[in-house]
């Protein structure tokens, strides 16, 4: 789902995924709320399923993966006292939907690098002794043709079982993974995640009474659009990127949001609303307000970011040339000729859904999934 990687997930760490947090802090600890039971289950029948949940005299651990359009991501975490203690981490751009666009069919060569990284992520989780996982797919194998014959190679291959998980379980999944993060006193809040073949967006209505209380209970709208930042950078072009092809970009979306915007358009009019978003996209903009040298996950999630200083950080990068953005170690090689279609999307949400904040997560799939995992098999409930 999520459009770009960071430099956090591409080793091991020892964050603490505190369960219920106090919802507008900005502690260095990553706050999430449990899943909810109205999300079905979105899981892998073969590796790290539950046959044995629970092991004598050691921590178990638990694995999320995360197959998007552009990258192919991994947590690895073990139960904590109120939450989970990541233990690793993995992320590659494998760019499985490119192309997918033209052709309706994944490509051979996208194919092997997803197979790769694939097969790193399942040497992980056999070198921290997973015992259960959630290992799914979106937008790239949800659209291909040959979807399900790239799932059956996975698992002969690889011995991963994806699932191709449908567009209302990604959107809930999405607003699962960051709602902690929406500010307890607003009564409205859009949430949307920019991904590489598809943007969700909701809307959470009425104020959260309880940091435990289950986020997807708020949702009053929501909807899958079918355009992420590759699909848009392949469409306009992303490399060289003028005003007026930003302008065309920011179009397109805003007519796809229409549909959303008339069910939500009450959305921005109630006390102290704001947006929230996930995706290497607002990560980005983020790490380029504070001017991070290096990308630093712990000052970027929670941040709050006004709407003069995401104009801002947008005009920033519009003036930047390819090769800029290449060498800015907060967006990279792999991602330069994509931050410009991500930015138009959030311009499009900006347009629709005026807020003088916007609220920055680096959490989202791969931290639902966990804690929803985690909360099914009682871990907290047996002091584990």
């Amino acid at each position: 789902m999520r459009d770009e990687s960071t430099a956090a997930d591409q080793g091991s760490g020892s964050a603490v995924v505190a369960a219920h947090p106090a919802a507008g802090s900005q502690l260095p600890h990553v706050a999430m709320p449990f899943t909810s039971d109205g999300i079905r289950s979105v899981g892998a029948p073969g590796y790290g399923q539950r046959s044995s949940p629970f092991r004598h005299g050691r921590r178990n651990a638990y694995a999320a993966l995360d197959l998007g359009t552009n990258n192919c991501r991994l947590l690895v975490a073990e139960p904590a006292s109120h939450g989970f203690r990541v233990i690793d981490a993995f992320s590659r751009i494998v760019r499985l939907g490119e192309g997918l666009s033209a052709s309706d069919r994944l490509s051979p060569a996208a194919i092997e690098r997803t197979i790769e990284a694939l097969k790193i992520c399942r040497s992980k989780m056999e070198h921290r002794g997973v015992v259960r996982s959630k290992v799914i797919a979106t937008e790239a194998c949800r659209l291909a043709v040959n979807g399900a014959e790239f799932v059956e190679q996975v698992r002969r291959e690889v011995g991963l079982d994806l699932e191709i998980v449908d567009r209302q379980t990604e959107a809930y999944l999405a607003v699962t993974g960051c709602a902690a993060l929406a500010d307890p006193a607003a009564e409205s809040v859009v949430i949307f995640d920019i991904g590489g073949g598809s943007t969700e967006i909701a809307w959470l209505d009425g104020a959260a009474t309880n940091p435990s209380t289950d986020p997807t209970l708020r949702i009053r709208a929501w909807d899958s659009l079918p355009v992420g930042v590759v699909t848009l950078a392949e469409k306009h072009g992303g490399s060289e990127v003028t005003r007026r092809m930003f302008e065309g970009m920011v179009e397109e979306v805003g007519d796809l949001l229409a549909p959303f915007a008339i069910r939500a358009a009450a959305a921005a009019t109630a006390p102290y609303f704001h947006l929230l978003g996930t995706s290497g996209t607002v990560t980005t903009l983020a790490a380029m307000h504070l001017r991070l040298v290096r990308y630093e996950r712990r000052r970027v999630d929670g941040l709050w970011m006004t709407d003069t200083e995401v104009t801002e950080a947008i005009e920033d990068l519009l003036d930047t040339r390819l090769d800029q953005r290449a060498d800015n170690p907060c967006i990279g090689r792999d991602r330069a000729d994509l931050v410009l279609a991500g930015c138009a999307i959030l311009e499009a949400i900006r347009r629709v859904f005026p807020s003088e904040r916007l609220r920055i997560a680096d959490r989202g799939l791969r931290e639902g999934l966990l804690m929803n995992m985690m909360r099914e098999d009682g871990v907290w409930r047996r002091g584990r």
